[in-house]
């Protein structure tokens, strides 16, 4: 499979100083809403997005905890960038449903990772992918997972 226009535009802005952050003003760019969690984006390849948010008064909740809706935005941000660049280029993808736990309190800069429950392949007819995205803090323990279904349907 070739690189998806997302994938390239990534690995071209890793060549510059700065190129993460530029890449995910990007993103934020093209899907506003999530910029207000000021995501970086760590990893894209393949079947796999790894990105950051920081811990910021901003994303709090009254416990001084980063708040379950940041965390959901951070979850649907790595699956949709993962889907995306990893889709054939017959597909298109759009979220279906989303399924969280809340495992511990999340405290301090978090890491999403977000992959394929099942190979993303091309389809004559559409189909639910399912995408796991784990969220972790900065001791590396696990402090979500979210489950995203999305749908890949070809292109018209």
């Amino acid at each position: 499979m070739s690189d998806t226009p997302l994938l390239r535009m990534y690995r071209k802005f890793l060549r510059y100083p700065g190129g993460r952050w530029l890449f995910s003003r990007a993103v934020c760019f093209k899907a506003p809403y999530f910029g207000t969690v000021k995501p970086t984006f760590q990893v894209l390849e393949n079947g796999r997005c790894e990105a950051t948010i920081p811990d910021r008064r901003s994303v709090h909740n009254h416990i001084g905890t980063v708040h379950a809706i940041a965390l959901c935005n951070l979850a649907e941000l790595c699956a949709g960038v993962m889907t995306d660049a990893s889709l054939p280029k017959d597909m298109r993808w759009i979220p279906k449903g989303m399924t969280v736990q809340y495992l511990k309190k999340a405290v301090g800069t978090q890491r999403g990772v977000a992959t394929p429950a099942v190979p993303i392949v091309s389809a004559a007819a559409g189909y639910e992918l399912p995408v796991n995205v784990d969220v972790f803090d900065p001791a590396g323990e696990r402090v979500f997972n979210a489950v995203i279904t999305m749908w890949l349907s070809p292109k018209k």
